[in-house]
């Protein structure tokens, strides 16, 4: 089995309480590194630490904050990187789906808003927050949770696709302002939809079982992380990683 060499390796997930940042901090669990969890609430910190995050061995810390507010995020990311004891490399999940189904007219200005300072800003500022801890590591790394919606588009996903669009943008001008001087490489994972609980509430579903196309599962997604995270990966960088089963690459010429 290759080594990814992330054993010991200290990491901090935002979003890391539910959904894909959890299967992420899990799946870092598993190849021996210390995480630290930012979510939004207590008690998503407290069921993710009693459920996929329990027996630990004292390896993961969480704290609560809000992404988009930069005092509050600053405060957990100075918090998690001393229980840490350092920082390696950080994976920005944390995210919001907006008004699914809405139409134009039906967007509001709030919930627009709302999308953007979750998804794009909340990547940004952790970023920011955690660049002069990053800068002090031989092989960090930033993983930035995108989506394929940042390059094809639905209907009623206006703000979500406008949010992952920056994203792949907002991955590429990170990639060149951090590598350059420092070595800081910066990826995003861009997949096709997950069985997430935000993914079931926004489609109105119950399950995936029944769909008539391939839905990624959590632990796909963490999959790509990790390899992004590695230092196995080192040329690496500024890319966004399509993860949707090849759909992207399909012609519209009905052949």
């Amino acid at each position: 089995m290759t080594d990814l060499r992330l054993e010991g390796s200290r990491v901090i997930v935002s979003g890391g309480g539910s959904g894909i940042g959890l299967a992420v901090a899990a799946a870092f669990l598993r190849e021996g590194a210390k995480v630290g969890i930012i979510s939004r609430t207590a008690q998503t910190v407290e069921r993710a630490l009693a459920g996929a995050l329990a027996d630990s061995d004292g390896l993961v810390f969480a704290s609560v904050a809000d992404v988009s507010d930069e005092n509050s995020l600053a405060e957990a990311v100075l918090d998690l990187t001393t229980r840490l004891g350092g920082l390696d490399h950080i994976v920005a999940s944390a995210g919001v789906e907006g008004e699914m189904g809405a139409s134009l007219e039906e967007v509001t200005e709030q919930g627009f808003r709302e999308v953007l300072n979750v998804n794009v800003l909340g990547a940004f500022l952790l970023v920011k927050q955690a660049a002069p801890h990053l800068k002090l590591a031989s092989e960090a790394s930033v993983t930035i949770i995108g989506s394929d919606s940042g390059f094809v588009a639905a209907p009623g996903m206006l703000a979500y696709n406008a949010s992952k669009g920056a994203i792949v943008q907002l991955t590429r001008a990170l990639s060149f302002e951090l590598y350059e001087d420092f070595k800081i490489r910066v990826n995003s994972v861009c997949p096709s939809i997950v069985d997430t609980p935000m993914a079931r509430r926004g489609m109105g579903v119950d399950s995936f079982d029944d769909v008539p196309f391939p839905v990624n599962t959590p632990d796909d997604v963490a999959w790509s992380v990790l390899f992004l995270s590695s230092p196995l990966s080192r040329a690496i960088n500024g890319v966004s990683l399509m993860s949707d089963f090849g759909y992207s690459a399909r012609s519209s010429f009905p052949a």
